[in-house]
Protein backbone atom coordinates (compact mmCIF):
# COMPACT_ATOMS: atom_id res chain seq x y z
CA UNK A 1 0.00 0.00 0.00
CA UNK A 2 1.32 3.66 -1.02
CA UNK A 3 0.50 6.93 0.58
CA UNK A 4 0.12 9.50 -2.32
CA UNK A 5 0.37 13.06 -0.67
CA UNK A 6 -0.32 16.17 -3.16
CA UNK A 7 0.60 19.75 -1.65
CA UNK A 8 -2.11 21.56 -4.21
CA UNK A 9 -1.00 24.83 -6.28
CA UNK A 10 -2.53 27.09 -8.55
CA UNK A 11 0.14 26.49 -11.43
CA UNK A 12 2.13 23.56 -9.88
CA UNK A 13 1.43 21.05 -7.22
CA UNK A 14 4.01 19.01 -5.39
CA UNK A 15 4.00 14.89 -4.52
CA UNK A 16 5.55 12.53 -2.02
CA UNK A 17 4.51 9.26 -2.00
CA UNK A 18 5.47 6.76 1.37
CA UNK A 19 4.39 3.48 2.12
CA UNK A 20 2.75 2.19 5.50
CA UNK A 21 6.01 2.43 7.16
CA UNK A 22 6.06 5.79 6.30
CA UNK A 23 9.36 4.65 3.88
CA UNK A 24 9.49 7.49 1.23
CA UNK A 25 8.57 5.19 -1.85
CA UNK A 26 9.22 8.36 -4.39
CA UNK A 27 11.26 11.26 -3.70
CA UNK A 28 9.34 14.68 -3.71
CA UNK A 29 8.86 15.60 -7.12
CA UNK A 30 6.70 18.72 -8.82
CA UNK A 31 4.11 18.56 -11.92
CA UNK A 32 2.52 21.19 -13.66
CA UNK A 33 -1.59 21.44 -14.08
CA UNK A 34 -1.75 20.30 -17.08
CA UNK A 35 -2.32 17.23 -19.34
CA UNK A 36 1.45 16.45 -19.43
CA UNK A 37 1.65 16.99 -15.92
CA UNK A 38 -1.08 14.92 -14.91
CA UNK A 39 0.67 11.94 -17.40
CA UNK A 40 3.82 12.79 -15.29
CA UNK A 41 1.53 12.19 -11.62
CA UNK A 42 0.20 8.76 -12.74
CA UNK A 43 3.18 7.17 -14.42
CA UNK A 44 5.09 8.06 -11.10
CA UNK A 45 1.71 6.18 -8.86
CA UNK A 46 2.08 3.06 -11.34
CA UNK A 47 5.87 3.00 -11.38
CA UNK A 48 5.09 2.35 -7.66
CA UNK A 49 3.62 -1.16 -8.39
CA UNK A 50 1.53 -1.34 -5.23
CA UNK A 51 -1.85 -2.85 -4.95
CA UNK A 52 -3.41 -0.39 -2.83
CA UNK A 53 -2.91 3.58 -4.05
CA UNK A 54 -4.04 6.38 -1.27
CA UNK A 55 -3.91 9.64 -2.54
CA UNK A 56 -4.82 12.85 -0.32
CA UNK A 57 -4.66 16.40 -0.57
CA UNK A 58 -5.83 19.57 1.10
CA UNK A 59 -9.57 21.20 0.09
CA UNK A 60 -8.69 24.20 -1.67
CA UNK A 61 -11.28 25.12 -3.43
CA UNK A 62 -10.73 25.75 -7.37
CA UNK A 63 -7.11 24.93 -7.24
CA UNK A 64 -7.61 21.09 -7.06
CA UNK A 65 -10.95 21.07 -9.73
CA UNK A 66 -8.52 19.85 -13.10
CA UNK A 67 -6.45 17.61 -10.40
CA UNK A 68 -9.90 15.89 -9.25
CA UNK A 69 -11.38 15.60 -12.73
CA UNK A 70 -8.19 13.77 -13.86
CA UNK A 71 -8.19 11.35 -11.01
CA UNK A 72 -12.17 10.38 -11.83
CA UNK A 73 -11.73 9.65 -15.29
CA UNK A 74 -8.59 7.70 -14.54
CA UNK A 75 -10.86 5.32 -11.50
CA UNK A 76 -7.94 6.38 -9.10
CA UNK A 77 -9.83 6.82 -5.68
CA UNK A 78 -8.41 10.48 -3.66
CA UNK A 79 -9.05 12.13 -0.33
CA UNK A 80 -9.80 15.31 0.36
CA UNK A 81 -8.72 16.47 3.18
CA UNK A 82 -9.78 18.95 6.25
CA UNK A 83 -7.04 21.45 5.70
CA UNK A 84 -7.33 23.39 9.46
CA UNK A 85 -6.44 19.54 10.49
CA UNK A 86 -3.75 19.19 8.85
CA UNK A 87 -2.27 21.78 9.87
CA UNK A 88 -2.61 21.04 13.22
CA UNK A 89 -1.10 17.55 12.60
CA UNK A 90 1.94 19.52 11.14
CA UNK A 91 2.51 21.77 13.83
CA UNK A 92 2.30 18.60 16.54
CA UNK A 93 4.55 17.15 14.82
CA UNK A 94 7.35 19.57 15.00
CA UNK A 95 8.38 23.15 16.59
CA UNK A 96 10.32 24.59 13.31
CA UNK A 97 8.47 27.09 11.47
CA UNK A 98 9.69 26.17 7.82
CA UNK A 99 7.23 25.60 5.29
CA UNK A 100 7.76 24.45 1.84
CA UNK A 101 5.58 22.67 -0.81
CA UNK A 102 7.97 19.42 -0.87
CA UNK A 103 7.39 19.49 2.78
CA UNK A 104 4.12 19.78 3.06
CA UNK A 105 3.30 17.24 0.16
CA UNK A 106 5.26 14.91 2.58
CA UNK A 107 3.62 15.80 5.89
CA UNK A 108 0.23 15.16 4.09
CA UNK A 109 1.34 11.71 2.69
CA UNK A 110 2.51 11.06 6.66
CA UNK A 111 -1.14 12.67 7.94
CA UNK A 112 -2.44 10.25 5.30
CA UNK A 113 -1.17 6.85 7.34
CA UNK A 114 -2.86 8.19 10.52
CA UNK A 115 -6.42 8.76 9.43
CA UNK A 116 -9.27 6.34 8.58
CA UNK A 117 -8.94 6.68 4.48
CA UNK A 118 -12.02 7.93 2.85
CA UNK A 119 -12.27 8.06 -0.66
CA UNK A 120 -14.07 10.89 -2.62
CA UNK A 121 -17.64 9.16 -3.50
CA UNK A 122 -18.24 8.96 -6.96
CA UNK A 123 -21.60 11.77 -7.78
CA UNK A 124 -24.67 11.27 -8.49
CA UNK A 125 -24.75 14.48 -10.25
CA UNK A 126 -22.23 17.01 -10.88
CA UNK A 127 -21.16 18.02 -7.45
CA UNK A 128 -18.26 20.36 -8.60
CA UNK A 129 -20.50 21.88 -11.57
CA UNK A 130 -23.48 22.59 -8.98
CA UNK A 131 -21.35 24.55 -6.88
CA UNK A 132 -19.62 25.94 -8.98
CA UNK A 133 -23.34 27.59 -9.79
CA UNK A 134 -24.26 28.17 -6.64
CA UNK A 135 -21.21 30.03 -5.24
CA UNK A 136 -20.82 32.12 -8.64
CA UNK A 137 -24.51 33.22 -7.72
CA UNK A 138 -23.85 34.10 -4.40
CA UNK A 139 -20.75 36.52 -5.83
CA UNK A 140 -23.35 38.31 -7.67
CA UNK A 141 -26.00 38.43 -5.14
CA UNK A 142 -22.55 40.26 -3.03
CA UNK A 143 -22.58 42.24 -5.91
CA UNK A 144 -26.11 43.66 -6.63
CA UNK A 145 -26.19 44.17 -2.71
CA UNK A 146 -23.43 46.79 -3.10
CA UNK A 147 -24.77 48.31 -6.07
CA UNK A 148 -27.88 48.73 -3.68
CA UNK A 149 -25.93 50.65 -1.30
CA UNK A 150 -24.05 52.59 -3.50
CA UNK A 151 -27.74 53.80 -4.64
CA UNK A 152 -28.44 54.66 -1.06
CA UNK A 153 -25.68 56.60 -0.84
CA UNK A 154 -26.55 58.69 -4.04
CA UNK A 155 -30.03 59.18 -3.24
CA UNK A 156 -29.00 60.44 0.32
CA UNK A 157 -27.47 63.89 -1.84
CA UNK A 158 -30.16 63.86 -4.23
CA UNK A 159 -33.40 62.71 -2.86
CA UNK A 160 -32.95 61.52 0.63
CA UNK A 161 -36.64 61.29 1.25
CA UNK A 162 -37.20 58.52 -1.10
CA UNK A 163 -36.20 55.66 0.40
CA UNK A 164 -37.54 56.23 4.13
CA UNK A 165 -40.87 57.19 1.99
CA UNK A 166 -40.22 53.50 1.07
CA UNK A 167 -39.53 52.32 4.37
CA UNK A 168 -36.37 52.08 3.45
CA UNK A 169 -36.49 49.12 1.08
CA UNK A 170 -35.85 49.19 -2.65
CA UNK A 171 -39.39 47.41 -3.38
CA UNK A 172 -39.84 46.74 -7.11
CA UNK A 173 -42.13 49.99 -7.37
CA UNK A 174 -39.22 51.70 -5.69
CA UNK A 175 -36.94 50.31 -8.48
CA UNK A 176 -39.10 51.13 -11.17
CA UNK A 177 -39.56 54.69 -10.47
CA UNK A 178 -35.69 55.32 -9.91
CA UNK A 179 -35.02 53.75 -13.56
CA UNK A 180 -38.31 55.65 -15.64
CA UNK A 181 -37.89 59.15 -13.42
CA UNK A 182 -34.32 58.96 -12.19
CA UNK A 183 -34.53 62.66 -11.04
CA UNK A 184 -36.94 64.34 -8.47
CA UNK A 185 -37.82 66.54 -11.01
CA UNK A 186 -39.06 63.88 -12.93
CA UNK A 187 -40.47 62.46 -10.43
CA UNK A 188 -42.43 65.61 -9.01
CA UNK A 189 -44.05 66.17 -12.75
CA UNK A 190 -45.29 62.15 -12.93
CA UNK A 191 -49.03 61.80 -14.46
CA UNK A 192 -52.12 60.45 -14.39
CA UNK A 193 -50.63 57.81 -16.94
CA UNK A 194 -47.45 57.42 -14.62
CA UNK A 195 -49.92 56.32 -11.92
CA UNK A 196 -51.38 53.52 -13.67
CA UNK A 197 -48.13 51.94 -14.71
CA UNK A 198 -46.91 52.31 -11.12
CA UNK A 199 -50.02 51.21 -9.70
CA UNK A 200 -49.46 47.67 -12.62
CA UNK A 201 -45.95 47.36 -10.98
CA UNK A 202 -47.29 47.01 -7.55
CA UNK A 203 -50.65 45.09 -8.23
CA UNK A 204 -52.52 47.85 -6.77
CA UNK A 205 -50.85 48.32 -3.33
CA UNK A 206 -49.68 51.94 -4.74
CA UNK A 207 -52.00 54.37 -4.01
CA UNK A 208 -52.81 57.58 -5.47
CA UNK A 209 -52.36 58.90 -1.53
CA UNK A 210 -49.11 57.67 -1.87
CA UNK A 211 -48.62 58.97 -5.50
CA UNK A 212 -49.17 62.54 -4.44
CA UNK A 213 -47.12 62.32 -1.13
CA UNK A 214 -44.21 61.48 -3.49
CA UNK A 215 -44.82 64.02 -6.09
CA UNK A 216 -44.75 66.73 -3.14
CA UNK A 217 -41.60 65.04 -1.64
CA UNK A 218 -39.69 65.12 -4.89
CA UNK A 219 -41.46 68.78 -5.41
CA UNK A 220 -39.96 70.18 -1.82
CA UNK A 221 -36.77 67.68 -1.77
CA UNK A 222 -33.39 69.58 0.01
CA UNK A 223 -31.85 66.97 -1.94
CA UNK A 224 -29.25 68.37 -4.97
CA UNK A 225 -29.73 67.62 -8.39
CA UNK A 226 -26.34 67.45 -10.30
CA UNK A 227 -25.62 66.26 -12.87
CA UNK A 228 -22.82 64.23 -11.20
CA UNK A 229 -25.16 62.00 -9.32
CA UNK A 230 -27.50 61.84 -12.10
CA UNK A 231 -24.85 59.72 -13.89
CA UNK A 232 -24.38 57.69 -10.85
CA UNK A 233 -28.00 57.36 -10.43
CA UNK A 234 -28.40 56.30 -14.06
CA UNK A 235 -24.95 54.15 -14.22
CA UNK A 236 -25.84 52.10 -10.93
CA UNK A 237 -29.82 51.69 -12.41
CA UNK A 238 -28.30 50.22 -15.26
CA UNK A 239 -25.91 47.66 -13.19
CA UNK A 240 -27.92 46.57 -11.02
CA UNK A 241 -30.55 45.72 -14.03
CA UNK A 242 -28.09 43.76 -15.86
CA UNK A 243 -27.00 41.81 -12.54
CA UNK A 244 -30.48 40.98 -11.63
CA UNK A 245 -31.10 40.06 -14.99
CA UNK A 246 -28.28 37.65 -15.08
CA UNK A 247 -28.89 36.39 -11.40
CA UNK A 248 -32.80 35.24 -12.30
CA UNK A 249 -31.20 33.75 -15.75
CA UNK A 250 -28.54 31.92 -13.36
CA UNK A 251 -31.91 31.14 -10.61
CA UNK A 252 -33.10 29.65 -13.25
CA UNK A 253 -31.01 27.01 -14.14
CA UNK A 254 -29.98 26.00 -10.95
CA UNK A 255 -33.72 25.37 -10.14
CA UNK A 256 -33.69 22.92 -13.36
CA UNK A 257 -30.83 21.14 -11.86
CA UNK A 258 -31.95 20.89 -8.45
CA UNK A 259 -35.49 19.87 -9.59
CA UNK A 260 -33.74 16.98 -12.03
CA UNK A 261 -31.91 15.65 -9.16
CA UNK A 262 -35.12 15.98 -6.88
CA UNK A 263 -33.67 15.18 -3.76
CA UNK A 264 -35.49 14.06 -0.02
CA UNK A 265 -34.52 17.17 1.67
CA UNK A 266 -36.81 19.41 -1.12
CA UNK A 267 -39.56 17.90 0.66
CA UNK A 268 -39.37 20.29 3.96
CA UNK A 269 -41.58 22.72 3.76
CA UNK A 270 -39.15 26.19 3.43
CA UNK A 271 -36.03 24.70 1.93
CA UNK A 272 -36.02 26.62 -1.75
CA UNK A 273 -34.75 25.23 -4.54
CA UNK A 274 -32.28 27.65 -4.03
CA UNK A 275 -30.93 26.74 -0.26
CA UNK A 276 -31.52 22.87 -1.63
CA UNK A 277 -28.76 23.31 -3.97
CA UNK A 278 -25.96 25.23 -1.80
CA UNK A 279 -26.83 22.25 0.57
CA UNK A 280 -26.37 19.24 -1.78
CA UNK A 281 -22.98 20.99 -3.64
CA UNK A 282 -21.54 21.86 -0.27
CA UNK A 283 -21.74 18.58 1.62
CA UNK A 284 -21.64 16.56 -1.82
CA UNK A 285 -23.02 13.03 -1.41
CA UNK A 286 -24.35 13.32 2.30
CA UNK A 287 -24.04 9.41 2.72
CA UNK A 288 -20.24 9.57 3.36
CA UNK A 289 -20.75 11.43 6.61
CA UNK A 290 -21.30 8.61 9.63
CA UNK A 291 -23.63 10.96 11.71
CA UNK A 292 -25.35 14.55 11.63
CA UNK A 293 -22.41 15.41 14.38
CA UNK A 294 -19.52 15.38 11.08
CA UNK A 295 -22.02 17.55 8.98
CA UNK A 296 -22.35 19.65 11.75
CA UNK A 297 -18.81 19.99 12.03
CA UNK A 298 -18.36 20.29 8.31
CA UNK A 299 -20.83 23.34 8.46
CA UNK A 300 -19.03 24.94 11.02
CA UNK A 301 -21.94 24.67 13.48
CA UNK A 302 -20.50 22.72 16.42
CA UNK A 303 -19.43 25.09 19.35
CA UNK A 304 -15.75 24.94 20.77
CA UNK A 305 -14.87 23.22 23.51
CA UNK A 306 -12.45 24.70 26.13
CA UNK A 307 -11.58 21.98 28.74
CA UNK A 308 -9.18 22.30 31.39
CA UNK A 309 -8.95 19.73 34.45
CA UNK A 310 -13.12 18.87 35.49
CA UNK A 311 -14.19 22.25 33.82
CA UNK A 312 -15.78 22.44 30.59
CA UNK A 313 -16.83 25.16 28.45
CA UNK A 314 -18.85 24.93 25.00
CA UNK A 315 -18.12 28.92 23.42
CA UNK A 316 -18.89 30.06 20.19
CA UNK A 317 -19.07 28.03 16.99
CA UNK A 318 -15.86 27.42 15.33
CA UNK A 319 -17.00 28.35 11.93
CA UNK A 320 -14.09 26.47 10.24
CA UNK A 321 -16.80 24.54 7.66
CA UNK A 322 -18.42 25.97 4.53
CA UNK A 323 -18.99 29.86 4.68
CA UNK A 324 -21.41 29.34 1.93
CA UNK A 325 -23.07 26.22 3.14
CA UNK A 326 -23.91 27.83 6.59
CA UNK A 327 -25.21 30.62 5.49
CA UNK A 328 -27.25 28.81 3.76
CA UNK A 329 -28.74 26.76 6.63
CA UNK A 330 -28.81 29.54 8.89
CA UNK A 331 -31.02 31.91 6.35
CA UNK A 332 -33.42 28.89 5.69
CA UNK A 333 -33.94 28.57 9.39
CA UNK A 334 -37.04 31.38 9.33
CA UNK A 335 -38.85 30.13 6.26
CA UNK A 336 -38.69 26.58 7.86
CA UNK A 337 -40.04 28.45 11.21
CA UNK A 338 -42.89 29.93 9.05
CA UNK A 339 -43.93 27.16 7.54
CA UNK A 340 -43.07 23.78 9.83
CA UNK A 341 -44.94 24.56 13.27
CA UNK A 342 -42.43 22.03 14.76
CA UNK A 343 -39.67 23.96 13.62
CA UNK A 344 -41.54 26.91 15.37
CA UNK A 345 -42.53 25.21 18.44
CA UNK A 346 -38.26 24.17 18.80
CA UNK A 347 -37.42 27.36 18.18
CA UNK A 348 -39.52 29.06 20.70
CA UNK A 349 -38.75 26.78 23.00
CA UNK A 350 -35.09 27.28 23.20
CA UNK A 351 -35.87 31.33 23.55
CA UNK A 352 -38.42 30.40 26.44
CA UNK A 353 -35.22 28.26 27.61
CA UNK A 354 -32.92 31.57 28.06
CA UNK A 355 -31.33 31.49 24.93
CA UNK A 356 -30.42 34.69 22.67
CA UNK A 357 -32.03 34.58 19.32
CA UNK A 358 -28.99 33.87 17.55
CA UNK A 359 -28.02 30.70 19.70
CA UNK A 360 -31.60 29.62 19.40
CA UNK A 361 -31.34 30.27 15.43
CA UNK A 362 -28.37 27.86 15.92
CA UNK A 363 -29.95 25.34 17.75
CA UNK A 364 -32.21 25.05 15.28
CA UNK A 365 -29.88 24.74 12.20
CA UNK A 366 -28.68 21.67 14.19
CA UNK A 367 -32.40 19.91 14.25
CA UNK A 368 -32.68 20.68 10.81
CA UNK A 369 -29.36 18.82 9.68
CA UNK A 370 -30.37 15.99 11.83
CA UNK A 371 -33.21 15.61 9.13
CA UNK A 372 -31.51 16.39 6.37
CA UNK A 373 -29.32 13.57 7.43
CA UNK A 374 -31.89 11.03 7.93
CA UNK A 375 -34.16 11.86 4.50
CA UNK A 376 -30.57 11.92 2.78
CA UNK A 377 -29.20 8.72 3.69
CA UNK A 378 -32.74 6.54 4.17
CA UNK A 379 -34.34 8.03 0.99
CA UNK A 380 -37.49 9.10 2.69
CA UNK A 381 -39.47 12.36 2.05
CA UNK A 382 -40.38 14.92 5.31
CA UNK A 383 -42.95 13.44 7.33
CA UNK A 384 -43.99 16.01 9.54
CA UNK A 385 -46.16 13.74 12.24
CA UNK A 386 -42.64 12.31 12.52
CA UNK A 387 -41.05 15.12 14.09
CA UNK A 388 -43.64 15.82 16.78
Amino acid sequence: MIFVGVDISKYKHHCCIINELGEIVQSEFSFENSREGFAVFLSAVEQCGSEETRIGFESTGHYACNLVQFLDKSGLSYMELNPVLVRQFIRSRTLRKTKTDKLDAMQIAVYLTTVEYKPHPKPLYDVSGLKSLTRFRFQLVKKRSQYLVALTTVLAAMFPEFKPFFGNKFTATALYILENYPTPAKIANMNVRSFDTLRRVSYGRFTMLHFSKLKQLAKDTIGEESEALQIQLKTLMELYSEIDAKITALEKTISRIIREIDPPLLSIKGVGEQTAAVILAEYGDITRFSSPAKMLSFAGLEPGIAQSGSAEHKGRMVKHGSSYLRYAILRCCDAIMLNNEVFAEYYHKKIAEGKPYNVAKTHLAKKLIRVIYTLETTGNKFDLEKLR
